[in-house]
This record gives structure tokens, sequence and C-alpha cells, in this order.
């Protein structure tokens, strides 16, 4: 056997030339494996409890109100850049009302009526938040104007900017002769409340 063993090698080294055979390289390796073949890990080495089968990139959610990179916020500036957006819901407004007047369907009507109302209270709230800003900015000037006098600049509280809103808002529906429907609208909800406080007969 051993005699038949060493012959074995002597032609093996005749063959080869008396080198031995070559270990195939990494490169020919990844040429051997095929692109979407499976990834061949080496049998000696133990296989780590947590590895990374397939690398997948996280996605980052950015949320533009809360982020620095999308800049300060300014009311005033926001609402010079986007003024253009208030003829075109003019636009529509007008559209709607005249789709209003030609239609007939009664479920179609309903809904450009929603869509409507919807629009007009957009523009109320619009026009509400515009004139709450000019007296947020009217308050700033003049209390600038106390500081460059030397004078000690006033901060009004929020009972206070309440009470000159209601004033606003009474002497906006004067003009408009809206006054008396609204106090009479008032004094009915009071007294909703006022019976709902009463204590009930089945109590008594």
């Amino acid at each position: 056997l051993r005699v038949q063993s060493d012959m074995r090698t002597r032609v093996c080294k005749q063959v080869t030339g008396g080198k031995k055979t070559a270990k195939p390289t990494k490169a020919t390796l990844k040429q051997q494996q095929s692109k979407k073949g499976p990834l061949e890990m080496s049998a000696k080495k133990p296989v780590p409890f947590l590895r990374q089968v397939v690398s997948v990139t996280k996605k980052v959610h950015r949320d533009p109100r809360f982020d620095d990179l999308s800049g300060e916020y300014k009311p005033e500036i926001f609402m010079k850049t986007y003024s253009f957006l208030d003829s075109i819901k003019k636009q529509e407004k007008e559209m709607i009302q005249k789709q209003l007047k030609k239609c007939r369907n009664m479920e179609q009507k309903e809904k450009l009526q929603q869509l409507l109302n919807r629009m007009t209270q957009q523009e109320q709230a619009q026009k509400k938040q515009q004139k709450l800003r000019e007296r947020e900015l009217s308050l700033k000037r003049q209390q600038r104007e106390l500081a460059k006098q030397g004078k000690k600049p006033f901060f009004l509280k929020k009972s206070e900017k309440r009470k000159l809103e209601l004033a606003e808002k009474y002497a906006e529906l004067k003009r408009s002769g809206k006054l008396e429907s609204f106090l009479n609208k008032k004094r009915k909800r009071n007294a909703i409340k006022d019976k709902r406080r009463l204590p009930s007969q089945k109590n008594l």
C-alpha cells in the first residue's frame, strides 16, 4: 500500500512538474458564484448569532414643520409668497356658484353647497387670523416706541386680548347691522345652558 501511494505521488509530480495545485483566489470564487445566488459562508469559521443577511438602507422621515432645515416660519412672508392662491380660490368659488345655479340634481346640489360653505368658512378664518396678526404687530410697534422713549413696555394678558377681540367684533357687527341677531342668538344659547344647569323634576 505504501509503495502504491509513493508511486501515485511520483506520477502526480511528473504530470504537474513538481508544482503544487494553486488554490482558487477570491476573484475566481466571485466569478464562479452567480449574481442572484446565495452568499456562501465558510464552514471553518463559526457563523455569528446576529448577522446582517441583506443590507437595507434605512429611510429617514423628515417633517418640515419641526425641522430646522426648512427654515423659520414667518406668517407675513408666507402670506406674501402664497398670495396668488387667493385669486385662484376666488375663481374656484365663482365657478361653484355658477354650477349651483345651473345644477338640477339634488344630491350634487347639496355637495356643491357644502363645498361653498367650507370655502366661505376658510375665507372667514383666514381674515380673522390676518386681523389678529395685524393687532399683534401694532402692539409690538407700540412696545418698540415706548422702549425707544425709555419707558417700560407693557404686555397684555390673555384676558385683556380677549376683551379687545370682543370689542372689535361688536363694532364690526354694529357696522354690518347684525348686532341684534347675534345678541338674540347668544341669549338663546345662554338660556339653554341655564336650563341644563337647573336640577330636573325627577331629581327633586
